[in-house]
Order: structure tokens, then sequence, then C-alpha cells
């Protein structure tokens, strides 16, 4: 057999084990801003999406850096997926801009807000920057209300198929399995924390308007003076001076939030201080978005259902 004959039958033995070599799908890459949107993209794209996250639950959304990592990361995206109404404002345009990836800019499909896809609270008549860390689209911190997540999935579902065409029913369907599975859970806390119904409670911060909204708490102070300001101590003995008027069950806090003023108010006027773990990783039970509301439902009934 001369060498040319040779190198043939070589190349015909091994082609079938050189494609079985190969992978099978370039995984889409999905840059998360908050754990909440990186969990939700791992629910409905599994083994089709490679998702890497910005922030994790114990740093503050609104003070982010935009480092060369995440700039790197921004980069290589096909799919940015941020919560939006302003909550990134401080950090993701620059690393938006500084990345040069031109499928990922704002008005493009790679680039995803979710609060854009739900009714949004707590908008300002008027925006006043005096007036403390006020969002004029709205309070950004949707994702305290399960059902916003449900309206944010089916939104994403479409864009990944948009993106992604070449794997557009595996998302349908990954999305259809979501969203019964969602719904049932929805039905599940929402039946546990109906003694929550109508409960007096105090934020630290103005983060659970959602939340609120969804269970029907009512807020009846905040410790923050303004949104993002930390309170001094003559706004925390106001509060109190509040609270022996109109009485709270708790106080409530973000898992990445400095505890203690919201122990503070604990001590001084008698209420439980409640940990909500506000996104995925929050807690030792918030390992996913159907343990981040197992976890927040159960906290809340643990310190505020009445006996």
């Amino acid at each position: 057999m001369n060498r040319m004959s040779s190198f043939a039958l070589f190349a015909l033995l091994t082609a079938p084990l050189a494609l079985l070599c190969l992978p099978a799908h370039a995984a889409l890459r999905v840059f998360a801003c908050e754990p909440e949107w990186g969990a939700l993209a791992q629910e409905l794209g599994g083994s089709l999406v490679d998702v890497s996250v910005a922030t994790s639950a114990l740093q503050d959304p609104h003070q982010i850096q935009a480092k060369p990592s995440l700039i790197a990361r921004a980069r290589n995206a096909d799919l940015v997926v941020c919560t939006g109404a302003e909550l990134e404002i401080g950090w993701l345009p620059v690393l938006l801009q500084q990345s040069g990836n031109a499928k990922v800019q704002p008005g493009q499909p790679g680039n995803f807000a979710a609060a854009d896809f739900v009714r949004k609270l707590d908008v300002p008549g008027q925006l006043d920057r005096s007036q403390g860390d006020v969002h004029a689209a709205g309070n950004p911190h949707i994702q305290t209300d399960p059902r916003n997540i449900a309206l944010v999935a089916t939104a994403l579902a479409t864009r990944l198929q948009q993106v992604d065409p070449a794997h557009a029913g595996q998302y349908a369907k990954a999305q259809a399995d979501f969203a019964q599975r969602w719904q049932q859970a929805i039905d599940r806390w929402t039946a546990r924390a109906a003694p929550l119904k109508g409960a007096p409670v105090v934020s630290q911060h103005k983060a659970f308007v959602y939340l609120y909204d969804w269970l029907g708490l009512k807020e009846v102070a905040v410790l923050e003076p303004k949104p993002g300001v930390e309170p001094t101590a003559s706004h925390l003995q106001s509060v109190l001076s509040t609270l022996k008027g109109a009485p709270a069950r708790m106080v409530l806090y973000s898992a990445y939030q400095d505890p203690r003023p919201s122990e503070w108010l604990s001590k001084n006027a008698g209420i439980p201080a409640v940990k909500i773990p506000f996104t995925v990783g929050g807690s030792d039970g918030a390992k996913d978005l159907f343990g981040l509301f197992d976890d927040t439902v159960a906290r809340l009934l643990a310190a505020g259902a009445k006996p």
C-alpha cells in the first residue's frame, strides 16, 4: 500500500472518532446582572446555556464596580439579562460600553431588561435626587414577587428563542414546564402566607414593595430616611416613636444589608428582625428560585404569623 493510500485509510477510520469529539452545541453565553436572573436563565436554558452572574446575594446591586473581569464576561456574552429600571444605572452602562459587544447594547436582542415586562410600583410623580436613590421608572426590586418572575420567564424564553432560534423548541418546552411548576408553587406559597395578610411591617430599605403587594403586608415605616441613605440615630428614634402609636409585627432587611439598624429597632420595639434572602443565594435555603420563596415565606411566618 502506497503512502497516499495509507493516509486515506487512516483518515477514513479516524473521521467518526473525530466527529464524536466535536461539541454537539456551543452553549449560549448568558451574562446575568443579578442571581435571580441567572437562576431563571438556567431554568429555561438548561444545558443550552452557559450562565455567569455579575453579583452575589451578599452584594448591594446598586453599588457594583465595572471591573475588568465583568467587562470581559460582557464582551463574550450572547445575551445580557438584567433588572433594568435603573437598578444598575451606576455600573451597567459603563460595563456595556467598555465591552465593545454590539449585540448586547440597549435596544439589541442580546440586551434583556426584566423590569420592562412587569407593572412597576412606587413610580415617582416627579424626580428629585434630593429624595435619595429614587428610580424614575419605579421601584426596581421586582424579584420579590413570584408573579413577576412568571411574567419575566415568559418574556425571557421568547428572547432566548430569538437569539438562539436553532433551539427555539427546547426553550419553549422548558418555559412551559417551568410555568406549570411555578404556578403550582405560587399557589402553595400564597396559601401558606395567608395569615400574614394585613400585617404591619417596617422595612430597612424600600426593597419589598412587590413582596408586600403580593402578600398584602402593610408597610408602616422605613428605617432609611431616604432610599439608599443610612438611618441616623434621630431617625431611628422617630420610627420607634411612630411604632408606639402603630405597632408593627416585624422589621425586614435584605441579606446584603448591615443588620444593625433592624436589630436596634427589634431590641427597642420588641419585634422580630427578619433577614429576607432577597435573591437566590441569600440564605442556605434559597439555593434556587423555588427555595428563595420557600425560605422567604417560612421566615415571614416564623416571625409574623399571629398565634
